[in-house]
């Protein structure tokens, strides 16, 4: 049986097709991603749900898809519900529109597994639940964790505890408020968001609040990641060469490069990446703290950049779930759990 799980987020959706054998024990995953920024090509999402089958398999040999969503958050729409719905609806209705068979089509709640019906009178359940998913993949690994995912956005602090997450909070602004979510990642991040003070040449320079640079422009000055991995739009709508980036970062000071040489930037970057790690840990630090748990468990594409670092500020004994996953899988680790909650659903039904 092939499963498709869909994670469609505000920037970046996501793909795993899980290839399942009679036991249920899987056989295959294949994975890809496209960058679709809902705040303005929302529009475009159910051509871009198909494309990403199509990358990968036929649709009409796929047997159930389940989707996690946590686009409904951008604001082209005026509130969740609302887009929990639009997405839901678009979803539906390209798979029935491309595909030749009835692909049963279930949503991921924070809850429980839902059919479009079911989400029309719960929408809210749909609303980034991502997370859930994930979850399950972590308990794999340990039942007794904390799994940190950081995406190119955000950063989910989930505590897990006999095999299930116990989190404190299940909506986005009930999980900030206890610090299971804390909106920072490793590339569309603004730079101004997190930093009062850079440290440079030992003077603390204040910054300037703008969109001049977000932390994909540190990590490729840095050579943590690759342009590969740089799918967001730059800020100032320039390329994405070390050079490029150096010159938003440098901005972020009030500067330039006749300013600020490339080795500069490569210091301040460095700081800057002391500072986002030291944003994560205070997070993490409470819900160690109240959960009394000491072992962390790290995917997505900022697991080595960010969140193991964040553990082991921290002295937390730290596991990859690259021990069960490729590095292209834990990018797209909610897909995958997802599709694994709608084998057991369809299962189930």
């Amino acid at each position: 049986m092939k499963i498709a799980g869909f994670d469609i987020g505000g920037a970046n959706t996501d793909l795993a097709i899980v290839d399942f054998d009679e036991n249920g024990e899987i056989k295959n995953i294949e994975c890809t991603f496209e960058y679709l920024p809902m705040w303005s090509n929302k529009e475009d999402l159910g051509n871009t749900l198909f494309k990403l089958i199509q990358k990968i398999d036929d649709i009409d040999s796929i047997d159930g898809i389940g989707i996690s969503m946590t686009a409904e958050l951008v604001d082209a729409y005026e509130t969740k519900k609302d887009g929990v719905l639009d997405i839901a609806e678009k979803s539906k209705r390209e798979f029935n529109k491309k595909s030749s068979k009835n692909i049963p089509i279930a949503f991921i709640g924070t809850n429980n597994v839902f059919s479009l019906e079911e989400l029309k009178n719960n929408p809210l359940e749909i609303a980034a639940a991502n997370w859930i998913a994930t979850a399950q993949i972590a308990a794999k690994i340990n039942p007794n964790c904390i799994f940190i995912d950081t995406g190119s956005t955000t950063t989910d602090i989930i505590p897990v505890k006999n095999g299930k997450e116990c989190v404190k909070g299940r909506s986005d602004f009930e999980r900030l408020g206890f610090k299971e979510l804390v909106y920072t990642g490793t590339l569309r991040t603004n730079l101004a968001s997190f930093l009062n003070k850079i440290s440079f040449n030992d003077i603390e320079y204040n910054v300037a609040s703008e969109l001049f640079a977000i932390t994909a422009d540190i990590y490729n000055v840095l050579e943590k990641i690759s342009l590969d991995d740089y799918v967001c739009d730059t800020c100032d709508g320039a390329g994405k060469s070390k050079e490029e980036s150096a010159r938003r970062i440098s901005r972020v000071l009030c500067a330039d490069l006749d300013i600020l040489s490339f080795n500069d930037i490569v210091e301040i970057s460095n700081d800057i990446h002391k500072k986002q790690v030291d944003q994560i840990a205070e997070s993490l630090k409470e819900v160690v703290e109240r959960e009394k748990l000491e072992l962390v468990v790290t995917t997505g594409l900022g697991k080595d950049i960010l969140a193991t670092e964040a553990a082991k500020k921290l002295n937390l004994d730290v596991k990859s779930m690259g021990k069960i996953l490729t590095d292209d899988e834990c990018v797209v680790a909610p897909a995958i759990g997802t599709a694994l909650m709608i084998n057991d659903y369809l299962n189930k039904v």
